[in-house]
């Protein structure tokens, strides 16, 4: 091994890093642009979009949100890294809400 090698340590061993994620909540017409880190869970990310729309431009639901990526939902205690989610992709952030109850 050479002086100027590097080891790639396993992405549980890496320090967080920030991805800023386009994002789309709900109904709404606003992509917005969410900073979220690479250990953040997807519930989290949810949260976070959430954040800066419900209540403001959607309504809030009592419903648990999901997070959609690349068209699969993703289990919400699944991280950022995880998912594989790169900085500026797209996600998008829907209610759960139970059949018949729309």
């Amino acid at each position: 091994m050479t002086e100027n090698a590097t080891v790639e340590l396993p992405i549980e061993d890496q320090a967080p890093q920030v991805v800023p994620l386009n994002a789309v909540f709900a109904d709404d017409f606003v992509q917005i642009l969410v900073p979220v880190t690479t250990a953040d869970t997807v519930r989290e990310v949810a949260a976070a979009v959430a954040h800066h729309v419900e209540g403001k431009r959607v309504r809030a639901l009592p419903y648990e949100k999901v997070v959609f990526h690349n068209g699969r939902r993703l289990p919400p205690e699944m991280t950022v890294a995880e998912a594989g989610i790169a900085p500026l992709d797209h996600v998008r952030v829907e209610y759960d809400i139970p059949k018949g109850k729309s």
